[in-house]
């Protein structure tokens, strides 16, 4: 039987294990899978339900009986799926190895506190990814190359608008207009200019909020599933905004 401080202590962290997986880009499911396995190796019964920006949960002894609830807010973070899966692999470590709760605690401070991809880096291969769509959708080399370099500019713009706090979804029009803007150089080119106009945008395409909509729909959280693919929706319409302004400006040389 839990005393009530232990039940407190375990609820909590929970709370915080479930609100970072979902902030960072965990489908429902999953996080109410890893959450419920951590209680059950505490002894104690974890039930949840989330929104869109809070997640309610309610933890009981399973001894005991006693019952507490918790509702917390989803924190915006960056998506990595390898700490992701280290999170996951950590429920099941305390279920496999019988973990104490500062066990657990110890490990998961560990994992979040691990060195993220360092910046340049990520610039660099979300250029190349863009920069190969280009090329996929029947781009030739220059416009490729063009679009590396406005997907460089656009990302960095992003991440310094990101850290400053700004609307998330003016932080998109505006990198889908620099990033459109300084693709649309390839016009003074005799390359596939309208191509990289095109593709020079959709390294902003919100993939994971898209993927996981799709999977909570399909697996009952329909309420969440709705909400991200709303979410999705409107950043894609963002990005059409950026690259919309981009074309106005333009359209002389396009037509």
């Amino acid at each position: 039987m839990k005393t009530q401080r232990e039940l407190h202590d375990t609820l909590d962290f929970i709370a915080t294990y479930a609100s970072y997986l979902l902030g960072s880009g965990v489908h429902t499911s999953r996080v109410f899978r890893n959450s419920q396995r951590l209680g059950a190796s505490q002894g104690i019964d974890i039930q949840l339900s989330s929104s869109l920006k809070n997640i309610i949960l309610t933890a009981r002894d399973t001894e005991g009986g006693e019952a507490l609830t918790r509702v917390v807010g989803i924190p915006a973070l960056p998506i990595s799926f390898e700490r992701n899966s280290d999170l996951s692999a950590l429920s099941w470590d305390a279920v496999d190895e019988k973990l104490s709760l500062d066990e657990i605690r110890q490990r998961f401070d560990r994992l979040i506190d691990k060195p993220r991809m360092d910046p340049i880096f990520v610039l660099l291969t979300v250029g190349l990814a863009n920069a190969s769509f280009c090329g996929l959708f029947g781009g030739d080399l220059t416009a490729s190359a063009i679009v590396f370099t406005a997907t460089l500019v656009g990302f960095a713009a992003k991440q310094r608008m990101q850290a400053h706090g700004l609307n998330h979804y003016l932080i998109v029009i505006a990198a889908a207009f620099i990033a459109s803007l300084c693709a649309s150089a390839a016009l003074r080119f005799d390359c596939t200019a309208q191509i990289a106009l095109a593709t020079s945008p959709l390294f902003l395409v919100p993939g994971v909020p898209l993927i996981n909509g799709v999977i909570d729909i399909v697996e009952g959280h329909v309420l969440v599933g709705v909400s991200r693919l709303i979410n999705a929706l409107l950043l894609i319409v963002c990005i059409a905004i950026g690259l919309g302004a981009t074309l106005l400006m333009v359209k002389d040389s396009l037509l």
